[in-house]
């Protein structure tokens, strides 16, 4: 089976981890910061809080911000779970914008209008996550520039998209947003196994982000609202959670750190290909926008709705780990308990019934890929 996507390990990255294992620290140590400040620089921007995973960055991200009761946070129904779900971790209420049928990610339309009408209505949203659909980044300073029109925050979901460019700078650097989150799942582009990062460059931002992974713990003395009682002396001053990283990953993302525009670079030849090799089955290949450089975390085709499930099912068959990204998610049964229904973003529901992800990943082979577009053109034929 040649999946839909794989982690890529190094003898450098192995090494890198069993060196922490010979030292004093395994958690909660100097690794961590070292990988924070490392991808921080790469990126451009002033900090990285590194955390268990991008669910548990987008869940803090939204409480660093103040989401709670009462609040509503927007998303794009094209996305994996996590993105709406922190909403509803915090208290508050979710909806979603519908998407651009060229770039899938949000449109900004659609973002427009909704925004527009949620202003009359009085009931716009505290904070918008767009999400940087299959690595390419949504339009930000459009996206921006309507979040200071409507006073709303913006965290980017850039979970597929580390390494990406947009418009001069990399997705990360938060020039229009307030957070941007990474995932680092093993599907993903550069992996700790599971792990992810909230970049941001705000400093107090950074310091409840901070607190937020790690029990709303503090030994800052600006923060302690007591006496100090001694080195040992720490305070909880909120609640939080133990959303920690350890040191066992931070080394294997430093080092895959290293190695990321590889990786990125191998990708794009991989599209690049798949563009050329793909050019005339009956398909709708992936477009992208003028203002960036996808990182492809994957390469989604789309297919006649009719057709999606005999060839999908072909490409399984023939050893092709093809998958789908994604359903809508308000089209999940826990959403649907919520009141969404069926038709509230039709583009997103178009483009989920003739979706199909193709194996995209650095160590694939332009043989394994030959076997994917021969099964894929074999399916259509």
């Amino acid at each position: 089976m040649i999946p839909y996507g794989r982690q890529s390990i190094s003898e450098e990255d192995i090494a890198a981890v069993v060196a922490v294992l010979r030292s004093d620290w395994i958690t909660q140590g100097p690794c961590i910061d070292a990988f924070e400040c490392a991808l921080a620089g790469y990126c451009g921007v002033a900090h990285g809080v590194a955390v268990a995973n991008a669910t548990a960055a987008l869940h803090i991200a939204c409480l660093a911000l103040g989401v709670g009761p009462g609040d509503w946070v927007w998303t794009s129904p094209n996305t994996f779970l996590a993105s709406a779900n922190c909403a509803l971790y915090c208290g508050a209420r979710v909806d979603f914008v519908d998407i651009d049928p060229l770039t899938y990610n949000i449109s900004v339309a659609a973002l427009q209008e909704k925004l527009r009408q949620a202003s009359l209505d009085g009931v716009l949203p505290a904070v918008l996550i767009p999400v940087h659909f299959a690595g390419q980044s949504c339009d930000m300073k459009a996206i921006g520039a309507l979040a200071r029109q409507y006073g709303c925050r913006v965290i980017e979901d850039a979970s597929h998209a580390v390494g990406a460019d947009y418009q001069a700078g990399k997705v990360g650097n938060c020039a229009f947003s307030d957070m941007t989150v990474f995932s680092f799942h093993p599907v993903k582009i550069l992996t700790t196994a599971e792990g992810g990062m909230v970049m941001t460059n705000s400093a107090a931002l950074s310091q409840a982000l901070q607190r937020l992974r790690s029990h709303g713990m503090t030994r800052a003395p600006a923060d302690l609202q007591n006496k100090n009682e001694g080195a040992w002396y720490y305070e909880q001053i909120e609640l939080g959670y133990n959303y920690r990283i350890t040191d066992l990953q931070a080394a294997l993302g430093l080092s895959q750190l290293a190695s990321l525009d590889r990786f990125v670079a191998r990708r794009r030849e991989l599209a690049a290909r798949y563009d050329r090799l793909l050019a005339n089955l009956p398909l709708v290949l992936p477009r992208q926008a003028g203002y960036g450089r996808s990182a492809y975390h994957l390469y989604p085709v789309w297919v006649a709705s009719e057709r999606r499930r005999v060839v999908f099912d072909a490409l399984r068959a023939q050893g092709i780990g093809a998958n789908v990204h994604y359903l809508p998610v308000y089209l999940q049964p826990y959403y649907q308990m919520l009141g969404f229904r069926v038709g509230k973003c039709p583009q997103a529901e178009h483009f989920y019934r003739g979706a199909i992800s193709l194996p995209l990943f650095y160590s694939m082979t332009d043989d394994e890929q030959d076997q994917v577009v021969a099964a894929l053109s074999s399916a259509l034929a």
